[in-house]
């Protein structure tokens, strides 16, 4: 298969583009290569290109910093997204775009399921609920994934930041009321790649994200106990529970964004495998690094 991969630079599709390598031919698109915000530029690559398949990785992901560029974050996450889904439609090619747990507000009890009705409460979450209305408006044939809390051993995450913070200090705060599951952006690609054999007739909004629920607190001890497992020097002796209250931030974050993967797992036979088993994979990554 010829894989045209937007967002290559970003922790998806830098997994996305290693492991595909060895399956098919990939293309990488970067912001440098291809601004998506730009329709004619969009729709005469994807057509020079042709390839079988356009996933789309690529996404303005600064949550708070979106409360006040929030004109660039449509521009990526909503235009964007309609100039590939219209792109995507002329040529015949299937889309499968990435979305976020963001486009609930969180209030619900227990997990999202892809039927849900969606109230995003930022603007980060608002610009990916309209970006994925211009892909189910846009191209017929589209599989939406809406993923969660992604980590890798690139760019910016959660992970990284602890791990950088639990060698520098011995005491910590972390939020323990929002709860979630991460995803490993490895994890996340793995599927992707394997799903792309029986895409026909499934076409819709799934949810993937890797089994268990836990907290930005529970997730934290987990890491540093990985660390430690794995011979890396943590100082932090202390990890406290706090509030979402305590750690005000720009942009709300969902309290509950805990994501059903049963339509996934049921449709295309996946099995996910649990975000410790890809946490433990990304810290003795980052060890070599």
């Amino acid at each position: 298969m010829k894989l045209f991969v937007t967002g290559a630079k970003g922790q998806v599709g830098i997994e996305l583009m290693r492991q595909g390598a060895a399956r098919h031919e990939m293309i990488g698109m970067t912001h440098e290569t291809l601004d998506i915000t730009d329709s004619a530029l969009v729709t005469a690559t994807i057509m020079a290109e042709m390839p079988d398949v356009v996933i789309n990785a690529a996404a303005y992901t600064a949550v708070d910093r979106a409360e006040t560029d929030s004109d660039i974050c449509f521009a990526v996450n909503r235009d964007g997204s309609k100039n590939l889904a219209q792109a995507c439609s002329v040529a015949g090619i299937p889309l499968i775009h990435i979305s976020t747990d963001y486009l609930f507000d969180g209030s619900k009890s227990g997990a999202y399921v892809e039927t849900d009705p969606i109230s995003p409460v930022g603007v980060y979450g608002k610009s990916k609920a309209e970006g994925e209305q211009q892909v189910r408006e846009g191209c017929a044939e589209h599989i939406i994934l809406r993923t969660s809390w992604v980590f890798s051993a690139h760019g910016n995450n959660f992970v990284k930041t602890m791990l950088r913070l639990g060698a520098e200090r011995k005491e910590l705060g972390v939020v323990a009321d929002q709860h979630g599951k991460p995803t490993a952006a490895a994890e996340l690609a793995r599927i992707v790649l394997d799903i792309l054999a029986s895409l026909d007739d499934h076409w819709g909004v799934y949810h993937l994200a890797q089994p268990d629920v836990t907290s930005w607190h529970g997730f934290a001890e987990t890491v540093f106990d990985e660390a430690r497992r794995q011979g890396i020097s943590i100082a932090v002796e202390k990890v406290n529970t706090i509030t979402t209250a305590d750690y005000p931030t720009p942009a709300k974050r969902p309290a509950n964004s805990e994501l059903c993967t049963k339509k996934m797992e049921s449709t295309f036979g996946v099995a996910i495998l649990p975000w410790q088993e890809s946490l433990a994979e990304v810290i003795r990554e980052l060890k070599h690094v």
